[in-house]
């Protein structure tokens, strides 16, 4: 696959009847954060915890006998897809423990550039591992400083998040509350609403609340951990060491354009960044076409700065998410394009600005550029709304090596021949920046400034 893939998606709720049902509306609007699998887990009115959790989307894995057995007030739910540890249905979150001090279950958002280091630490001492995924280190530490049923769980939660290290959204829930908590650096999002009734929810993103009628309350903090319980909202730090450095790549590509990540409206920066991309980067054309989805708003930008005509000139299938009919070779080899096409009576004989979100290895932007030429496109002039991808990603996304990322291996010229555009050009950093109106943000992907540690 030559895209960027999704990160998972945390979702909490506190406080409402039939939270499980919340939690699965939630859920949905989440679902573009990970489509492997995912999971509810619930607490009924004895206190005891409940999962349902499968492989497939929102969806697939649930109906509505599976949630009529998830009862309680409270919830928390997971969207997943696969960084560290792989799939398989032992990896699907949240993951749940059951232990004399108290049972909980555990959902995260994120990576733990220091997981495979802890890891070897604790099977050496006798820890046994349910999964391959770095979210369960968190559960085996914070039972590790666990002492007994009467020390405070917040005590020993603070102690076990001084020792990961890396890019972290996590929710645990026990019996009574639910522990909303994120790293130091603020790399992933993680946001409280309230409900009209006086519960609260939790969410990686915005666009969650809307959907259950939940108003945004504010960001839980680099470094915080909000404790949610019929006291309400109480506050804790597990460091005063903490920045903003909210990855880039949340609002260039993975958030929803209706989400709102630390005060900066996703759709608001994309256009921005459209703007300042044709500054940066005009082309003599005759239309801009964005790629769908996370691509169209920075291309109404491009198109409202420039004074040509935004055009819908490609069409994305929204039912290719999941398919297990693969095209035979014959019917690739003529050309079958199951998730994008292009619309041949917009582009015919014309000369298209292309804006896109990113180049990860190319192979993709050298099928659309050609998909355009073959509509009759007589021109293809490609800006990509974001500086090139130059480093690999410890925090989450899917860049495990250099080797994956073209702009890492050749000059803009160079990539510019491999994707046969007619020109190419991406936005600078500083651009980037000034379309947030902040520059607390993490860009290593782009220029390998790491936030952490990344050696383990």
């Amino acid at each position: 696959m030559d895209s960027l893939h999704e990160e998972c998606g945390v979702f909490g709720i506190f406080g409402v009847e039939n939270a499980a049902e919340m939690a699965y509306y939630g859920l949905h609007a989440l679902q573009h954060r990970g489509q492997e699998g995912c999971g509810i887990v619930a607490v009924d009115s004895n206190g005891q915890l409940k999962r349902i959790k499968g492989e497939g989307l929102v969806h697939e894995v649930f109906n509505e006998d599976k949630i009529a057995n998830l009862t309680g007030n409270m919830a928390i739910g997971h969207v997943r897809y696969s960084t560290t540890g792989g799939g398989g249905i032992e990896n699907v979150q949240p993951f749940m423990y059951i232990h004399s001090t108290g049972d909980f279950a555990l959902a995260h958002n994120g990576n733990l550039v220091n997981y495979k280091h802890l890891r070897e630490q604790m099977e050496e001492t006798g820890s046994l591992f349910r999964s391959s995924s770095d979210s369960e280190i968190l559960a085996h530490l914070i039972k590790k400083t666990t002492t007994g049923k009467d020390q405070p769980r917040i005590y020993a939660l603070i102690d076990a998040l001084n020792v990961i290290e890396g890019a972290f959204a996590f929710l645990i829930m026990t019996a009574n509350r639910i522990y909303a908590c994120r790293d130091r650096n603020g790399l992933r999002p993680l946001a409280i609403g309230t409900l009209p009734n006086g519960g609260y929810v939790v969410a990686s993103e915005t666009c969650a609340f809307d959907t259950i009628g939940a108003t945004f309350l504010r960001d839980v903090e680099p470094g915080e951990i909000v404790s949610i319980d019929n006291h309400g909202l109480r506050s804790n730090f597990f460091t005063q060491n903490t920045r903003h450095a909210m990855c880039a790549m949340e609002f260039i590509y993975f958030a929803r354009p209706d989400s709102d990540i630390d005060g900066c409206n996703v759709h608001t920066f994309r256009k921005e960044s459209g703007r300042r991309l044709f500054a940066e980067a005009p082309a003599n054309a005759d239309m801009v076409v964005g790629v769908p989805d996370s691509s169209l708003s920075a291309a109404m930008g491009y198109a409202e700065a420039s004074g040509l005509p935004y055009e819908m000139g490609l069409i994305k299938n929204k039912y290719i998410a999941r398919t297990f009919i693969q095209p035979s070779q014959a019917l690739r080899e003529k050309g079958v394009r199951m998730k994008l096409s292009a619309v041949k009576s917009v582009v015919n004989g014309k000369r298209v600005v292309l804006i896109d979100d990113s180049i990860v290895r190319g192979t993709t932007s050298l099928r659309i550029v050609n998909m355009l030429r073959e509509a009759g496109a007589t021109e293809v002039h490609v800006r990509i709304a974001s500086a090139p991808l130059r480093k690999p990603c410890f925090y989450g996304v899917d860049i495990s090596n250099e080797d994956e990322l073209i702009s890492a291996r050749f000059s803009v010229d160079e990539v510019c021949k491999k994707i046969g555009a007619d020109s190419l050009a991406f936005l600078s950093e500083d651009a980037m920046k000034a379309s947030a109106n902040r520059n607390d943000m993490c860009f290593a992907c782009f220029n390998g400034k790491y936030p952490t540690n990344v050696n383990g």
